[in-house]
């Protein structure tokens, strides 16, 4: 039996394994027949994903102690490319066996992939979307219910505003809220005190939109930015910081390094490489290398007053 957690909210896949893993520590009291491999994890050696892989699939084809079902968690086997030619040849074994696998893919996959098409057919598949605005707020109203918290109407329209979909902050958030209130319900101003907006969030979409070379979207967020109050220094900074990142991905995606050994070489975080991975696609090498001789040229214009701050973000933004 297989099943496949995938998607880019992270928060709510792991909160699904994890139920998977406590219920089924709950039936299979030993505990002796979980297995666990995260592929994502940088490795001395590149093989050794793939030697525990292959330790996986021996084990599937012995007894269990006790007759227990096994379950094994696989994590992030997408960016192990020998672990996905493995997965392939073996999928009809995992597919009969009364084992149970699953397969946890973290961030977005290329839904003409090989193994994707494979598993959406063999596999008991459920994909975890980010939440949509009015899906946030619904959200956090059960966890606060589930914490035993009480949230005012406007204090939850205010904290949805403010951190976005991001449920690993929100919950975290949550958590500080409530023990602020000190069950009493938590209030507006306690959340305008507590919780910063995120910003980070707003930017990166204008990212999104620059790294995918649509114009139109990335000067109607950056202008929206500007109206905020943000500085166009700061963005023309956040801009530069993902530009940085694509030109290391792509730089290693030129030298022929496979998708794990762009994780372990990288020095990023795991999901910014996947972010960066399928967005340095959209650019080549020259390319990103003008856009970031670019950026410099706007940060200089923009310090030294030869142009306006909203003309040269204007102007940097057509050049792509």
């Amino acid at each position: 039996m297989i099943i496949f957690l995938h998607g880019q909210d992270t928060f709510r896949m792991r909160q699904k394994l994890h139920e998977i893993v406590r219920h089924y520590k709950q039936v299979h009291t030993s505990g002796l027949n979980l297995t666990y491999l995260d592929c994502a994890v940088p490795r001395s050696e590149s093989s050794q994903s793939v030697a525990l892989f292959d330790e996986t699939i021996d084990a599937m084809k012995q007894v269990a102690m006790f007759q227990e079902k096994r379950l094994h968690v696989i994590i992030d086997p997408f960016s192990a490319v020998q672990v996905k030619e493995k997965l392939l040849q073996e999928i009809a074994r995992m597919e009969q066996s009364s084992d149970i696998t699953v397969l946890c893919e973290q961030g977005k996959i290329n839904k003409k992939d090989a193994l994707f098409v494979v598993l959406q057919k063999r596999a008991q598949c459920q994909e975890f979307k980010l939440l949509e605005d009015r899906e946030v707020r619904a959200w956090i109203r059960r966890e606060c219910a589930r914490c035993g918290f009480h949230c005012e109407p406007n204090a939850l329209d205010m904290l949805g505003t403010a951190v976005g979909n991001d449920l690993w902050r929100m919950a975290h958030e949550i958590q500080k809220l409530g023990a602020f209130a000190n069950r009493r319900s938590i209030s507006l101003q306690d959340v305008e005190l507590l919780v910063e907006k995120n910003r980070e969030t707003d930017i990166f979409k204008t990212i999104d939109a620059i790294a995918s070379k649509n114009k139109k979207k990335a000067l109607h967020l950056l202008h929206g930015h500007l109206e905020k109050g943000d500085s166009p220094l700061y963005l023309l900074s956040m801009i530069c910081f993902q530009m940085r990142n694509l030109l290391i991905v792509k730089d290693l995606i030129e030298k022929h390094k496979s998708y794990q050994e762009i994780v372990a070489a990288a020095g990023l975080h795991p999901f910014v490489v996947k972010k960066s991975y399928w967005q340095a696609q959209k650019f080549t090498m020259s390319e990103l290398k003008k856009i970031y001789q670019a950026i410099f040229a706007v940060d200089r214009d923009i310090k030294t007053g030869r142009i306006e701050p909203e003309t040269a973000l204007d102007l940097f933004v057509a050049t792509i």
